[in-house]
């Protein structure tokens, strides 16, 4: 079989989950603080590597999707909700949430807490109910100092801590429109003064008219990828028939 053939299905293979990543952004695009993903390609190893007796060995071309990189460059619009637990970062940052069993520190763009009730020992040692700011799954949304925040009638915007990092690129989306830091983005920092819009949510920074062209453009690719399968198949079939 020639190169061409296996060319061809690495390129429909890879335009295969391009399209994944497009059709990702188009089911998020009302999910509040979702940040479009945009996949990268790089060439495969290409040419001839020398073998065993002075052979060249040949290797396939073309290129793969190595990385479906989050774009946290592009700010969604901030629609204003009215909920007082709404929150909206304006520029950079995340807001910071920890799980109360596990300790596991994850980070989001997405500002649409909850309160929550849970029972605390107070200093007698009996349980009190308090309420805290949470994500609605369990985990508690942190202050400047990392602490917990207790929701009291005195609730203000400013309690809500916005952490970064110097680097986001690469950071592993676990699910829940949120984020681990990876070990290039460093230890996160807060940040001084931040632009923190409370009864507002940030809206998903998908482009639905650029996410369409772009699965028009991967169905095209993928449609020549196949037919240059095809098209690879006749021809050894043809060559086949000729040596017969």
């Amino acid at each position: 079989m020639n190169m061409s053939f296996y060319t061809a299905a690495v390129g429909a293979s890879q335009q295969q989950k391009r399209m994944n990543v497009v059709a990702n952004n188009i089911a998020n695009v009302n999910t509040y603080g979702y940040k479009a993903e945009k996949p990268s390609f790089a060439a495969l190893m290409y040419g001839n590597v020398t073998g065993i007796d002075e052979q060249n060995l040949p290797r396939g071309t073309g290129a793969r999707l190595i990385s479906a990189d989050t774009d946290f460059g592009a700010m969604g619009p901030v629609a204003d909700t009215g909920r007082s637990l709404d929150y909206a970062i304006l520029g950079r940052g995340f807001f910071a949430l920890k799980d109360p069993t596990t300790g596991e520190i994850s980070y989001t763009r997405d500002g649409s807490f909850t309160m929550s009730g849970y029972q605390l020992p107070n200093e007698e040692g009996t349980l009190t109910q308090v309420f805290m700011l949470s994500d609605g799954e369990g985990r508690f949304v942190l202050d400047e100092s990392g602490a917990p925040i207790e929701i009291t009638d005195s609730q203000e915007k400013q309690s809500v801590a916005v952490y970064d990092f110097v680097h986001t690129d690469g950071m592993n989306p676990i699910g829940a429109n949120r984020y681990l830091p990876v070990e290039k983005n460093g230890e996160p920092y807060l940040v001084a003064n931040p632009v923190v819009v409370q009864g507002s949510l940030e809206a998903s920074s998908t482009d639905l008219a650029t996410e369409m062209a772009k699965v028009i453009e991967a169905q095209r690719s993928f449609s020549y990828a196949l037919r240059m399968v095809q098209t690879s198949d006749e021809v050894t079939t043809t060559i086949n028939g000729l040596r017969g």
